[in-house]
């Protein structure tokens, strides 16, 4: 196979952490250049070219594809429509019409149920009166979401009495929307899938992760849960992976229900913050399993070598502006990464801490509590 140069629409975190696993396959990757606003964006910083522009800018899209041998993503937020008119002339993956499919949550859910793969139960919503109507179905709480351009919980409403109707309706006024029964759910996990351009599928270890303001706070590998629930949800993401076209990592968010049935919550077509564990507890990371599977190499073996648990360092909620993180020494087990982003906000992800397990004691709740120590150890000071 000849070396190609890589395409990547976003050069965020995920983008930076593609970049450098791309870095290290020169046999495959000769060279990569990603597509984001953001000036000196994290991907650039690690050695991706950049064309500034917007995610969904046309004329940017296009001029990627031009430099580039194959294109993917690392944010959803890409034109779809775009992309599908070049797939004839680029390799795209995973396929814009499967982006196009997840990018609306409503279209995303439907395609799942049509396949009969578990979800909650849904509705559109097109006016406010329909909302108040479609409620009396599910009664409280329940959930309106924006149908698209949201994550980190940013396009979910929590609608827990009838006072709090119009507000929510107002919140997303002007977007497509829909509702979603409450799931009272025991446990939120998540299973990286692959696929490569061949149809291999790869599968790792369900995880477990906990939310914290709608945002992921902490991915703890493997997930406590019961032999069964594990099995469950591996099963329900290969069947994903089947139906879904293209090639490439997906982040698939399940809810446990408190009898133990597994729910689909939604579907990320990228590398996904829960899966940023494998930088250190699997064989093969997902950033680099990844790039296997669009170049249609044979997938890397996704076994869990260290309990690991992942811990998310966000922007304090007082703090914002140009900042340098004031760390500690490095313990053993203990795996930072900062993404070098130029400026701090409010919950912003600006790097992870991996605690892993490499004397192999199993014991999660002492992999927790190192993994909350490094990250209160490191403290934020202005740069200006």
């Amino acid at each position: 196979m000849m070396s190609r140069v890589l395409g990547i629409i976003g050069g965020g975190q995920l983008g930076m952490m593609l970049t450098e696993a791309a870095k290290k396959m020169p046999e495959y990757i000769s060279d990569v250049i990603v597509l984001d606003p953001t000036d000196n964006c994290p991907a650039a910083k690690v050695g991706a070219r950049q064309i500034i522009a917007d995610f969904k800018d046309k004329n940017a899209i296009v001029e990627l594809s031009l430099q580039s041998d194959i294109i993917t993503y690392e944010i959803e937020s890409g034109n779809s429509q775009v992309l599908e008119s070049l797939k004839a002339s680029i390799s795209v993956n995973p396929s814009p019409t499967t982006l196009r499919i997840i990018q609306d949550k409503f279209t995303q859910k439907t395609f799942l149920k049509d396949n009969n793969i578990p979800v909650p139960e849904f509705f559109p919503i097109e006016s406010i009166s329909d909302l108040k109507r479609k409620i009396l179905s599910f009664g409280y709480p329940v959930l309106l979401k924006a149908r698209r351009d949201a994550y980190d919980g940013r396009g979910n409403f929590k609608i827990e009495n009838e006072g709090q109707v119009e507000s929510a309706y107002k919140f997303f006024e002007g977007k497509q929307m829909m509702i979603e029964k409450w799931v009272d759910f025991k446990m939120e996990i998540s299973v990286i899938a692959a696929r490569n351009t061949k149809g291999e599928i790869a599968i790792y270890p369900v995880v477990e992760n906990i939310h914290k303001e709608n945002i992921l706070e902490m991915t703890i590998a493997p997930a406590r849960v019961e032999p069964k629930v594990a099995k469950d949800a591996e099963e329900i993401a290969k069947k994903i992976m089947k139906v879904l076209h293209g090639a490439g990592v997906f982040g698939i968010e399940m809810f446990v229900t408190h009898n133990n049935q597994v729910l689909i919550n939604e579907i990320a077509p990228r590398v996904h913050n829960s899966g940023h564990h494998t930088l250190q507890s699997s064989d093969t990371s997902q950033f680099e399993q990844h790039l296997r599977a669009i170049l249609g190499l044979p997938l890397g073996s996704t076994r869990l070598r260290h309990y690991t648990v992942m811990r998310n360092i966000l922007g304090p909620k007082n703090f914002s502006g140009k900042y340098k993180p004031i760390t500690v020494e490095n313990k053993k087990g203990i795996y930072l990464k900062m993404y070098n982003k130029d400026e701090a906000k409010p919950q912003r992800k600006l790097g992870h801490i991996n605690a892993v397990d490499i004397d192999d004691t199993k014991d999660i709740d002492a992999l927790i509590s190192s993994a909350e120590a490094a990250k209160n150890a490191i403290k934020f000071e202005s740069s200006d």
